[in-house]
């Protein structure tokens, strides 16, 4: 989504400045074009070196670049180019001149001149970030329309560990990514419903039953439905993936606790979306020991495991919007089409393992949308988190 965005990263001075660097580097692999303003402490932390040859583009830092010849900055055109103004990491004095109007350097003077969306991004000690005036100057950055990216809990230049570290570079380049694939917060005090990922269905202590998801649709929904402005609920099988910011995460193992998670949270919420690649049998008998290998051949007595979306298009409220997946080897329409009607959707949303780069363990995915009143919508393939907000802003439409 960044491919072709004109940013600038701003870095103000104070010990996060080398993250920046990471960020940078970044921000160039998803293919932004980059200029970087370095304020005259924050080169006191990095030099201008590295950001030049990143970005291939020269390093801005004074307002007169060359007072032989009277050369300067024009900050007016430096604002006026980005799509998006970045300032990460944004130190406190930093804050305070944006708010103040305090245009004494580079960075103020060109953020001053932007009429592009601004992403502040603070890092700075725990008691420094936890000030009174340093909170209230965040609140007011936000009432403004800025874009705060929330400092992160951790360890600490000081050696304290608290709240006041720079977010993930990772974060940060997504939260970029969100502003520009929705700005507009369509789910905004809306309460979202998700599950993903696979369950574990227990053999012994040792072994279990699973499938081959990794929970990356159901996780990019989630970041999307709160990038949106959802209150955000997870219910997550066992993944690897992190948990996306802003999302409360419930994790489960198996398909039993699955499916008591989602029908404890269905009531309240607003949209339920179960992604998740649920097994549909279940070992009637789990060994306490793990079991020996004896012979040549051993069976398991498997039972069927509680059908989560069938359960929620029962409780389904007029009010409530359920969408379902269905992952399919063959005839994938005509079952995706049999599910929707079966258990009482709104949508389905209909996947083949006959795509190539679809399914299971792709970071893309090409879907068709199936809705109860007979719409179908096709999405070619792309990133599943391109596809998530895709879904969202065509799943939105139908809240209330």
């Amino acid at each position: 989504m960044l491919k072709g965005k004109r940013i600038i990263l701003a870095v103000s001075g104070g010990i996060a400045a080398y993250k920046s660097v990471y960020i940078l580097r970044l921000l160039i692999s998803q293919g932004a074009d980059v200029k970087v303003i370095l304020t005259e402490n924050a080169q006191d932390f990095v030099g201008t070196l590295t950001f030049s040859s990143l970005s291939n583009h020269p390093v801005y830092s004074k307002v007169v670049s060359n007072p032989e010849t009277g050369e300067w900055t024009n900050h007016v055109e430096l604002g006026k180019w980005a799509d998006a103004f970045l300032v990460a990491p944004a130190t406190s004095v930093t804050i305070s001149k944006i708010l103040a109007g305090m245009a004494d350097n580079l960075l103020v003077l060109s953020l001053m001149s932007a009429d592009c969306p601004v992403f502040i991004a603070p890092a700075m000690d725990l008691d420094m970030y936890t000030t009174s005036s340093n909170t209230d100057n965040l609140k007011r950055l936000t009432e403004r329309g800025y874009h705060v990216i929330d400092a992160e809990d951790g360890f600490l230049a000081s050696g304290l560990i608290g709240k006041g570290r720079l977010a993930s570079e990772q974060r940060i380049v997504d939260s970029l990514e969100d502003y520009f694939y929705c700005p507009n917060k369509l789910l905004q005090g809306k309460a979202v419903l998700i599950n993903a990922g696979p369950t574990h269905e227990a053999i012994d202590p040792v072994r279990y039953i699973a499938n081959r998801s990794t929970g990356k649709m159901g996780y990019a929904l989630a970041r999307a439905a709160a990038a949106l402005g959802a209150d955000v609920t997870l219910v997550s099988g066992p993944t690897a993936l992190p948990t996306p910011y802003g999302v409360k995460v419930v994790s489960v193992e198996t398909a039993n606790e699955m499916y008591e998670a989602c029908t404890q949270d269905f009531e309240k919420a607003d949209l339920a979306i179960m992604s998740a690649a649920v097994a549909d049998y279940s070992p009637k008998i789990v060994s306490d020991q793990k079991i020996k290998k004896k012979s040549d051949e051993f069976s398991l007595e498997l039972s069927k495991t509680k059908d989560i979306l069938a359960r929620l298009g029962e409780l389904k409220t007029q009010k409530q919007v359920l969408v379902g997946f269905a992952l399919e080897s063959e005839n994938a329409l005509s079952y995706g089409k049999d599910k929707l009607e079966r258990k009482n959707c709104n949508f389905i949303v209909v996947n083949s393992l006959e795509d190539k780069g679809a399914g299971f363990a792709h970071d893309s995915n090409k879907v068709v949308l199936l809705k109860n009143t007979g719409e179908k919508t096709e999405f070619p393939l792309q990133s599943k988190v391109a596809l998530a907000y895709k879904l969202l802003q065509n799943i939105a439409k139908t809240l209330d």
